[in-house]
C-alpha cells in the first residue's frame, strides 16, 4: 500500500480508506467472528467461552497481534481461538463443525451488511443527497470491507488445521481418522503457514473470493432492484 501511495497509484483518501477498512476489520470484525463461535458453543451446551470470558464484543479478548498483521499485507488473518469443550455437546462432531460454521458466517453476513451499505450510499449518490467526493471514498471503504471479510470467510472454511473448515471436515470423517489427524495437528500448522508465506494459497483463495464476493455483491442489490 505504501509503495502504491508514493508511486502515485493510490490516494491519500483512498491509503486512508483502506486503514480504516483493515482497523473496523480488527477491532470490530474478527471480535465478532470469534463471538460467533463462542456463541453456538454456548447454545450448544458449552459454557467454556463463557467461563473464558470471551462472550464479549471487547476486542481485547480477542485480537491475536501477528493474525491482525497478516489482515493488514495478506488481507486473511486469524484472531485468538475461542476456547470449546466438544465433551458439553449431545453430538461431539456435529456440534464442532456448527461451532466452526459460525465464524465464516458472521464474517459472510458483514460482507452482505456492507453490500447493503453500498447500494444506500450509492442511492444518494445518484440523487445528489451525497457529495461525490464522499461517495468515492465510501466506496472504496466499502470494497475494502466487504473484500476481506469474503477473504477471511474463505480462508477459514480450508479444510486443515485448526482452520475453522477443518472442524466442519471432522464432522465427516470416521473418528479414528480425526484422531490421527489431530495428532499431527502442530505439523498442520506449520504446512499452512508455509503455505501463506509461499503465495500457494493466494491463487485458489482470490478466485474463490472472487467468485463468493459476487454473490454476496449479486444478494444485496436485490433489495434495491425497484429503484435501480
Amino acid at each position: 500500500m505504501l509503495r502504491a501511495l508514493l508511486s502515485g497509484q493510490l490516494s491519500f483518501g483512498s491509503a486512508l480508506m483502506q486503514v480504516l477498512a483493515v482497523v473496523i476489520i480488527v477491532f470490530l470484525v474478527m471480535p465478532i467472528h470469534e463471538l460467533a463461535h463462542g456463541f453456538v458453543a454456548y447454545k450448544l451446551g458449552d459454557n467454556t467461552a463463557k467461563n473464558s470470558g470471551r462472550l464479549s464484543f471487547n476486542p481485547l479478548a480477542h485480537i491475536d497481534p501477528v493474525g491482525a498483521i497478516m489482515i493488514l499485507f495478506v488481507g486473511f488473518g486469524w484472531a485468538k481461538p475461542v476456547p470449546v469443550n466438544p465433551r458439553y455437546f449431545k453430538n461431539p462432531k456435529v456440534g464442532m463443525a456448527l461451532t466452526a460454521l459460525a465464524g465464516p458466517v458472521s464474517n459472510l453476513l458483514c460482507a452482505f451488511v456492507g453490500g447493503l451499505l453500498y447500494n444506500v450510499i450509492w442511492l444518494l449518490a445518484i440523487n445528489g443527497i451525497m457529495a461525490a467526493w464522499l461517495y468515492s471514498l465510501l466506496v472504496v471503504f466499502l470494497g475494502y470491507f466487504i473484500s476481506i471479510n469474503v477473504s477471511l470467510a474463505v480462508f477459514n472454511l480450508i479444510p486443515i488445521p485448526p482452520l475453522d473448515g477443518s472442524k466442519i471436515l471432522f464432522a465427516l470423517l470416521p473418528d479414528r481418522i480425526v484422531y490421527k489427524i489431530y495428532m499431527y495437528e502442530p505439523i498442520f500448522n506449520i504446512v499452512l503457514i508455509v503455505l501463506i508465506v509461499a503465495g500457494v494459497l493466494t491463487g485458489p483463495l482470490t478466485y474463490l473470493s472472487q467468485w463468493v464476493m459476487e454473490g454476496i455483491l449479486f444478494l444485496s442489490e436485490l433489495p434495491f432492484r425497484p429503484f435501480l
